[in-house]
C-alpha cells in the first residue's frame, strides 16, 4: 500500500486531490496544517508527501527543509508562486517535483504515479539505498543528504558501498583494506583506512563525534549501522 501525505489548505481542492488520486493501493492521509503534517511524519512512514507551499502556520518551503534533514522522502510542492525564482527555490531545496496552480488533477495524479514509479524502481534493482536523510545512487555515482548533493572521492564511494553493502555487519579492518585498495592493498598505509573512515563521517554524519551511521568496533573494524538511537 502506498500511503501518501497530503498538506493543502484549501479544503475544497484537497478533498478533489484526494478523490484523484486514492485507489485500491494508494492510501491518502490529508491535512491542512504544517503542525498536523508534522505530527503525522512523526507518526507514520509515507512514500510520498505532497506539499503546498502558502500555509496558514508557514511555509511547505520550510517543512521540506526540516524533512530534508532526516529524510529522501520524494516530496511534489504545489503552490500558486510560478516565477522561475520560486520553482528554483523550490527544487534547491530538495522537492523531487512541482506543479504550480491551477494544476489540472489529471496531470498531478501523473505525477504522482511517475514518483512512486520511480520509487519502486529504484529500490528493485537495488540501485538505490536510502537511509533517514541519506540517498546513495551507486550506479550512477549520485550521493545525497538531505537532498544536497556529497561530493565524495572514489575512495569513499568504495569504503561507503563496502559498509552499506554489509550493513549491520562488523567488516574487519584488514578485510575493508582489501575491498577498498584492492589494487595495492599490501602498499597501503596502516592510518588509510582510519583517514578515509573520517572523511566520510565528516559528509555523512551529523554529528561525527558521535557515529549514527559508521560505528567504530574497537580492535576489529567498522559497521554500517541501520538501526541507531
Amino acid at each position: 500500500m502506498n500511503k501518501i501525505l497530503l498538506l493543502e489548505d484549501d479544503r475544497t481542492l484537497c478533498q478533489g486531490i484526494v478523490l484523484a488520486i486514492q485507489s485500491a493501493d494508494t492510501a491518502i492521509m490529508p491535512c491542512h496544517t504544517k503542525k498536523e503534517a508534522k505530527e503525522l511524519l512523526r507518526s507514520e512512514a509515507f512514500e510520498l508527501a505532497i506539499l503546498d507551499v502558502n500555509l496558514p502556520d508557514g511555509s511547505g518551503l520550510d517543512l521540506l527543509r526540516e524533512i530534508r534533514t532526516e529524510s529522501a522522502l520524494p516530496v511534489i510542492l504545489l503552490t500558486a508562486n510560478d516565477t522561475e525564482m520560486d520553482i528554483v527555490a523550490g527544487l534547491e531545496t530538495g522537492a523531487d517535483d512541482y506543479i504550480a496552480k491551477p494544476f489540472s488533477l489529471a496531470i498531478l495524479r501523473a505525477r504522482v504515479h511517475t514518483q512512486l514509479r520511480r520509487t519502486r524502481a529504484e529500490a528493485g534493482a537495488g540501485k538505490v539505498y536510502r537511509q533517514d536523510a541519506l540517498r546513495f545512487d551507486f550506479e550512477r555515482m549520485e550521493y545525497d543528504r538531505g537532498g544536497k548533493r556529497l561530493e565524495l572521492s572514489k575512495t569513499e564511494q568504495k569504503l561507503l558501498r563496502c559498509l552499506v553493502d554489509n550493513r549491520g555487519l562488523t567488516l574487519p579492518r584488514e578485510r575493508l583494506q582489501e575491498l577498498v585498495w584492492s589494487d595495492g592493498a599490501d602498499y597501503v598505509d596502516e592510518n588509510a583506512l582510519s583517514v578515509a573512515v573520517k572523511r566520510l563521517r565528516d559528509k555523512l554524519e551529523n554529528t561525527p563525534s558521535k557515529p549514527q551511521y559508521i560505528k567504530t568496533v574497537y580492535g576489529i573494524g567498522y559497521q554500517w549501522v541501520v538501526d541507531h538511537e
